[in-house]
């Protein structure tokens, strides 16, 4: 079994999980890519990096997160680092959406808690060490029409990351979040153009970001930050303060 430190990133196969996968496998990390569906694009960013290994789960539903985690017991050992990544959007008024919409979008937040809560348990309590980051966004704290299931999920998770790191205290586990801002990835790239244009005029660095920059975030908080617990990093080009 390698030596290395192990990352676990879900939702690993595109955008700013591939970036962060990167990153960390860069940093020294061996990467656990994890997918639900994009098993080619994850099956390839395995071959790029060295000793990753993919793992596939619905992160949804409790018996498949369980059967992950016993897998990575089996196949690295443990996992030092979790990179809560993995989300699910839908976009819809609040008055033209239905509940089963809400739900498919609501429930990423109880499997953030419950792989969290597995990880835990599992693995970085009986060590006393350990990193959780979790990916959450600007409009967890800004707002944003259309997405009001998303933006309660996002600021939930910053939430649960001031609560976790508390619970946590007195143990050398530190639980933070990255907020990214408007970061060019196939999701945004479908937005149209002048929805484009209208974001990109709020942000004073006039771009959008790089999934690699936020994976930088990431990786700081992973590998460095000894003193970073409970907090949120923003990265948006001055677009939030914080």
């Amino acid at each position: 079994m390698s030596e290395l430190p192990v990352a676990l990133v879900t939702g690993a196969a595109t955008g700013i999980g591939a970036a962060c996968a990167r990153q960390l496998a860069a940093e020294g990390f061996r990467v656990a890519v994890h997918f639900r569906s994009s098993a080619e694009k994850a099956k390839r960013l395995v071959a790029e990096l060295p000793e990753a290994f993919g793992v596939q789960a619905d992160l949804t539903v409790a018996e498949e997160v369980d059967a992950l985690v016993k897998g990575l017991k089996d196949e690295a050992g443990g996992v030092d680092v979790l990179v809560n990544n993995a989300g699910y959007n839908v976009n819809a008024p609040m008055l033209a959406m239905n509940l089963e919409q809400y739900d498919s979008v609501a429930v990423m937040a109880r499997s953030t808690w419950y792989l969290s809560k597995c990880v835990l348990r599992r693995f970085m309590l009986r060590k006393n060490s350990g990193r959780i980051i979790n990916i959450s966004s600007v409009v967890g704290h800004t707002g944003n029409p259309g997405q009001i299931p998303y933006t309660m999920v996002k600021a939930g998770l910053d939430a649960f990351t001031k609560s976790l790191a508390q619970e946590l205290a007195g143990r050398d586990i530190l639980v933070n979040a990255v907020a990214p801002g408007f970061i060019d990835t196939e999701m945004t790239g479908e937005l149209p153009q002048d929805v484009k244009d209208t974001i990109l005029a709020r942000i004073p660095q006039g771009r959008m970001g790089r999934p690699e920059e936020v994976a930088d975030a990431v990786a700081f908080l992973a590998t460095r930050g000894h003193y970073v617990n409970g907090s949120v990093l923003h990265v948006n080009g001055g677009m939030y303060g914080g």
